[in-house]
């Protein structure tokens, strides 16, 4: 069963590393972050995606969220996520690539363990559990709008939608 509209979301642990050693340029050791305290008093725009580094994902999905990240702001978006279900090393180089870091929080659910707890999990051929294509609006750590993707697609995740919704709601 999926989260839905009105839903507290659920709590859970996932990873997240921003800095990056100056010799070897590899990521440094990820920290933990708790869902429920991360979003305490906040409005933040999750978009899931199967996977970093996955064509959807880097050529339309992130841009996207960066392109208007400013939009989000001035519409009441006091942070922006990109989850996956990797881990924080792969997700912070996935985010220095894409020119997002330090704008879009990209956080790592490797075991995908979030994921399920959203009911936003699916299974992919050679590629184990993957989270779902999806976007939501929190508020507060209450769900207030939520787009899933059919699998395959990419419709309904995307900035432009949310950004629709954001000032449809306001």
């Amino acid at each position: 069963m999926s989260v839905k509209v009105g839903d507290q979301l659920p709590d859970g642990e996932l990873k997240e590393t921003t800095e990056f050693d100056s010799a070897t340029q590899c990521a440094m050791a990820p920290k933990d972050v708790k869902v429920a305290d991360a979003v305490r008093g906040k409005k933040i725009a999750i978009f899931g995606v199967p996977g970093a580094y996955t064509p959807t994902c880097s050529a339309k999905h992130v841009p996207g969220y960066l392109k208007h990240f400013e939009d989000l702001k001035k519409a009441g978006i006091d942070e922006v996520w990109c989850v996956a279900t990797n881990d924080a090393f792969v997700m912070a180089h996935w985010g220095r690539e894409q020119k997002a870091l330090g704008k879009i929080r990209f956080l790592g659910d490797a075991t995908a363990d979030w994921s399920k707890a959203l009911g936003l999990e699916q299974g992919g051929p050679g590629m184990g559990t993957r989270t779902k294509r999806f976007s939501a609006l929190v508020d507060n750590g209450r769900i207030v709008q939520l787009n899933v993707e059919e699998p395959g697609k990419f419709e309904v995740s995307d900035a432009d939608t949310l950004l629709k919704q954001l000032g449809s709601a306001a």
